[in-house]
């Protein structure tokens, strides 16, 4: 048996090598698939670990509640644009422990954009307004001076806290704390309030929630966000959120925590257990499934696209295959002549397809390997090569080397040898 697949492997060997230039540019088809598959795939796996990894730094422990849908929501979205559907009551209703036990802390927010001015610098940035908790809340970290304080925002000072990016683009290389930034307020003319730098937090990367970085935002105490910087206020004159963040005690109990918040704010808005809610709560372990589903059908969709071009090396293969059948039909019938059965003939064919194929498939293996390294060096996103897409790639050529590679042994097998040997 295994002397019959040596001599198989052996002969099919020979007759690629017969014709090395028509073999190299018939396995380039399976090289361009496989390699691609590879490619695309490591770096499908690659976006996926990087979202990952940002949900994570920020913790799947945390719990947030948006106005309207939280799909509505969108990267640098004034609060303008938004519902007005959750107060500042509700978020202090939220911080009381007798309503949401398991929560650790909670620390409310409202958004919007403001240019921010310097001297001769100004950015367009996001302002926060917030509490203590959101430090913590949110995994930052402060590299200069303090974050905000309980006496800041019982005061409603005028106090700024930067992100890093945007305290090297309003101050470069001077130090920021102590200096006076001022605040163009939206809808007035030219109307600016002047807030003192307290401090800048360390660079944290962009966020996972498709909202502006941190390292982008300027900080400030949610009463000055609401009262001096913007009108935060809804049609019933109540002072309005953009959001509520909440920390479990633990991932075990971050569910536990979105449905007693979703029932805390059911009943305070009125909403029967079958009326579609006003506001949305979602857990950061909802967000990471979420991602990792559509990054996932995102790969298995690229992968499949690059995988056609896997059935268009095959067809190539049966094609030359079917060009090898003809080119040697004489020695078909010398070897059917002197004792090669019809299976001996199919086996040998088969081979020199599978055979074809597979060394594509390995050669198609080093060129994705390559090509996603190389897209890895630019920076945009990381590479991950597993073992189940080269499995599942070099698998996937040896099918296609078998079933392309069917029909044409299948037509060398049952030439007739007195024919073919009469073939000219």
């Amino acid at each position: 048996m295994i002397g019959n697949i040596v001599e198989s492997l052996r002969a099919a060997w020979d007759g690629l090598s017969a014709n090395k230039m028509r073999s190299a540019l018939t396995m380039l088809g399976v090289v361009i698939g496989v390699g691609a598959v590879i490619a695309l795939l490591s770096l499908g796996e690659g976006a996926q670990a990087e979202i990952t990894k940002q949900i994570s730094s920020i913790g799947t422990n945390l719990v947030f509640v948006a106005p309207g849908s939280f799909q509505s929501q969108r990267p640098g979205q004034s609060a303008g644009g938004l519902a007005a559907t959750l107060t500042y009551e509700d978020a202090l209703a939220a911080a009381d422990p007798r309503n949401v036990p398991d929560a650790k802390l909670v620390a409310p927010e409202y958004t919007s954009n403001a240019q921010i001015v310097f001297g001769d610098a100004d950015i367009n940035a996001a302002v926060t307004g917030t509490t203590p908790e959101y430090l913590e809340a949110f995994n930052l970290a402060v590299e200069s001076g303090r974050f905000l304080e309980n006496t800041d925002v019982d005061g409603r000072a005028g106090v700024a806290v930067l992100g890093s990016d945007a305290a090297a683009d309003l101050f470069g290389g001077f130090d920021p704390l102590g200096q006076k930034i001022r605040v163009t307020i939206p809808g007035t003319n030219g109307g600016r309030v002047s807030l003192t730098v307290v401090g800048v937090l360390a660079e944290k990367g962009d966020t996972s929630m498709g909202t502006t970085s941190s390292d982008d935002t300027v900080y400030v105490p949610i009463s000055t966000a609401q009262t001096r910087l913007f009108n935060a206020r809804n049609p019933l004159g109540e002072l309005i959120v953009t959001r509520i963040n909440a920390v479990s005690t633990s991932e075990d109990t971050a569910e536990a925590v979105e449905q007693q918040l979703e029932d805390l704010l059911r009943e305070r808005h009125g909403f029967d257990e079958d009326e579609e809610l006003d506001f949305v709560a979602l857990s950061q372990a909802d967000i990471l499934n979420v991602a990792n589903q559509v990054t996932a059908i995102m790969t298995a969709f690229l992968g499949a696209v690059a995988g056609i071009s896997l059935l268009v090396g095959g067809i190539g293969i049966m094609n030359i295959m079917l060009v090898s059948v003809t080119e040697r039909t004489r020695e078909i019938g010398l070897r059917k002549a002197v004792g090669a059965r019809r299976s001996d003939i199919l086996v040998q064919f088969l081979t020199e397809a599978v055979v074809l194929s597979l060394l594509g498939g390995l050669i198609g293996v080093l060129f994705g390997s390559g090509l996603a390294t190389l897209v890895a060096l630019t920076g945009v996103v990381d590479a991950v090569m597993t073992v189940d897409s080269i499995l599942l790639a070099v698998g996937f050529s040896f099918a296609v080397g078998l079933f392309f590679g069917i029909y044409p042994a299948n037509q060398a097998a049952r030439l007739n040898p007195i024919e073919a040997l009469r073939y000219e």
